[in-house]
């Protein structure tokens, strides 16, 4: 049997996150796991603070890459997709942050870095939708961009703002829960006019507002208990809890019965149909469109990006192909 050329052969870049990842271990790993593949030698590109992800992502691309492996938290996936939208390469996921929330929603191990990287030559493509979303600014300037999980507008993105994030370094995921109280004490609310696909527009004084391709979360957190990354649509949650009582009536609902009924069979007819009351209400489309009556944090895929006086979001039904175990 002929050898391939290392010109034929398939080549992956890996797109890190120094500050996330035993570079020596991972490089050991993914060499080893190429040349058992028969791939070439796998080509290496530095993420920075001026660079998350995206411009080095497209490097690897313009050199050849046919597989870009994301090591680094849900930033450097998010950069990463970005980066790859319309390029037709595939992308694998090295969790290596505090939520690795693309990784959850996958069900894709998130602990075990020789696992993800053996996934990565030997597993199968599996494409998945991709949001997309303009974003418009008080000066009225535009920029796009991707999300892989979510976007949201009031608790949750004030919640990321008020993050400590040397805490965040020691404590991971546990350092959210002094920023959610932070956050719950301001008072202020989010005045929206909105419009679903072809809906008619409509009006709405908000908490939180969440538009989803996938809604797990860590610490069983079940925001959007309809979303599949793979189904063409956008999940939206608009959430205005009334009082404590509220709050935790919704703690309720995204803890035990989401996050813990919905996962099963039985759970779900236990809990049964019913989505939407008084503090929580559901709703899918392909297109969201929302004016806000002053700017509004924004964030995206658990990363702040500035404030936000409108903005536009749509899915692409499977835009991204993400490798996953071949079982």
């Amino acid at each position: 049997m002929p050898v391939a050329s290392e010109n034929s052969r398939q080549t992956a870049a890996v797109v890190y996150n120094p500050v996330k990842v035993d570079l020596d271990a991972l490089r050991a790993a993914v060499t080893a796991e190429a040349e058992a593949a028969g791939w070439a030698e796998p080509t290496w590109y530095e993420t920075s603070v001026d660079d998350v992800g995206q411009g080095v992502t497209r490097q690897a691309l313009d050199d050849g890459a046919d597989l870009i492996i994301a090591a680094g938290g849900d930033g450097t996936v998010r950069a990463v997709a970005e980066a790859v939208r319309g390029s037709g390469a595939r992308v694998a996921l090295l969790p290596s942050g505090t939520g690795n929330l693309l990784a959850r929603n996958l069900d894709l191990t998130l602990d075990d870095m020789p696992e993800s990287v053996r996934v990565a030559f030997t597993g199968r493509d599996r494409p998945i939708d991709l949001g997309v979303i303009d974003i418009e600014r008080e000066d009225r300037t535009r920029t796009r961009h991707v999300f892989v999980v979510m976007a949201g507008m009031g608790i949750d993105a004030k919640m990321i703002d008020n993050t400590d994030e040397d805490l965040k370094a020691k404590a991971g995921w546990a350092a959210y829960l002094k920023a959610i109280v932070t956050s719950l004490r301001d008072p202020d609310e989010l005045h929206m006019r909105y419009r679903l696909d072809d809906g008619e527009p409509r009006r709405a004084t908000l908490h939180t507002v969440i538009v989803g391709n996938c809604g797990s979360l860590p610490a069983n957190i079940l925001l959007l208990p309809d979303a599949v990354v793979d189904d063409g649509l956008l999940d939206l949650m608009l959430m205005r809890p009334g009082g404590a009582a509220g709050w935790i009536r919704v703690w309720w609902k995204v803890v035990w019965t989401n996050g813990v009924l919905r996962r099963t069979k039985a759970g779900r007819a236990l809990a049964g149909e019913h989505r939407d009351d008084d503090d929580l209400h559901y709703e899918t489309g392909t297109r969201f469109t929302a004016r806000l009556s002053r700017p509004e944090a924004i964030e995206l895929d658990g990363d702040g990006f500035g404030t936000a006086t409108a903005f536009h979001a749509w899915i692409e039904p499977g835009a991204l192909t993400v490798r996953v175990p071949a079982e």
